[in-house]
């Protein structure tokens, strides 16, 4: 992680929307394109990979941003009705329609950002309607959208109020009828499970993971939010592809990461905005792990998905280098999203997914200058934006 390849004075050929040739100018052979971007003195890079959002949600949650500067608690704010049932009442109250117009602004405003591929969670619905409304919008935007789009089915994001005493049959609702249903109509990629104190524990998790897998959903799981315990090895267990949030880590979620095919995902926007602790970053990736950056972009505890400023974060709150942070929000971003093989590097065969800055003196220069931008164009399948 901590190699970047680079290539000064360098050309790159496209052919439709895929990277065809690459190169120093030195080595250019007469080459004929039908039209030409001259990027002197600017920087050509993947575009970002957002393993990790929520970005169809409906309204937002502004007033609880103040409850939280008047001294509640994330918790505290969750115990009285707000958080993810907030969102979730929103959601169940607005059409399909208007769920997909608030998305897809928010989409055309994260390409824009540099994000040319990006994962979404459900899990602002938890009911079987709301939940499958969430995911017909995602199919929509995937099939609107030139970026890449995947999908991930997170049922067990909340217990809705009509279950609050009766977890179990909740839990029972999303194994038996949310994944079937949501398999048999192809809206998904991946199962996620919301795995933590006052949520659902790890037997919770376990059923969720297992259900989903046999009905061909990839796991992936929130865990170690606000707690360790035991939530990380349940992941790997179950080959899950990523582990997402890690804010709180003990030496046995490192040992049990260590020779697994899980990558670990830290979303250092959540930490900045609730006050709470930083993934380890060094820890994680100096135990020999990768590690993954990605916005976590929702309404309750990060309104953002600019990616320029997580990877800033990341250098400044995690003592990430910035070819660290770069790679952990390109190729293994890709990878946390099973997309590794046509997205997260300019190789050639791949798409022709690339951010063009503006003239900057060096790569470090996008995360120390973090309050500007630094893109000039995007390129999403060979396509400027």
């Amino acid at each position: 992680m901590k190699i970047l390849p680079s290539i000064k004075n360098a050309y790159l050929l496209i052919d439709h929307d895929t990277i065809v040739d690459y190169g120093s100018m030195d080595d250019i052979q007469n080459l004929d394109a039908d039209q030409v971007i001259d990027a002197t003195g600017k920087m050509v890079l993947p575009t970002w990979c957002d393993s990790h959002t929520h970005i169809v949600y409906s309204g937002n949650r502004e007033q609880e941003f103040v409850d939280r500067i008047n001294g509640l608690s994330y918790e505290d704010i969750a115990n009285r009705g707000g958080g993810i049932l907030n969102s979730a009442e929103k959601l169940q109250n607005t059409s399909e329609e208007d769920l997909y117009q608030q998305s897809a602004k928010r989409l055309q405003k994260v390409i824009k950002l540099g994000t040319g591929a990006i994962e979404i969670k459900s899990g602002y619905g938890l009911t079987v309607d709301a939940e499958l409304k969430m995911l017909r919008v995602i199919k929509r935007l995937k099939k609107e959208f030139p970026l890449k789009v995947r999908a991930t089915l997170l049922a067990a994001h909340a217990i809705p109020k009509e279950y609050k005493n009766d977890k179990t049959a909740f839990v029972d609702l999303v194994i038996n009828k949310m994944i079937p249903e949501v398999a048999k109509e192809q809206l998904a990629n991946y199962i996620d499970v919301f795995c933590e104190k006052g949520y659902f524990d790890l037997e919770d998790t376990e059923r969720i993971l297992k259900a989903g897998k046999e009905h061909g959903l990839i796991p992936k799981i929130h865990v170690n939010q606000f707690n360790a315990f035991g939530g990380v090895g349940v992941g790997v267990k179950y080959e899950a592809l990523s582990v997402d949030h890690l804010e709180e880590m003990n030496i046995e979620d490192i040992d049990v990461l260590k020779n697994s095919a899980t990558m670990p995902v830290a979303l250092p926007s959540c930490s900045y905005f609730l006050s709470i602790p930083y993934t380890p970053a060094r820890q994680i990736i100096d135990a020999g792990l990768p590690l993954a950056l990605a916005t976590d972009y929702n309404p309750g505890s990060t309104p953002s998905g600019n990616m320029n400023f997580v990877i800033s974060t990341a250098c400044i709150k995690m003592k990430m280098t910035p070819e660290e942070a770069i790679n952990a929000a390109t190729i293994n971003g890709a990878y946390a999203m099973g997309i590794g093989t046509m997205y997260g590097s300019i190789t050639k065969g791949k798409k022709a997914n690339l951010i063009i800055t503006k003239e900057i003196p060096s790569y470090a220069f996008m995360p120390y200058a973090f309050g500007e931008n630094h893109i000039d164009n995007v390129i999403i399948n060979g396509q400027i934006i």
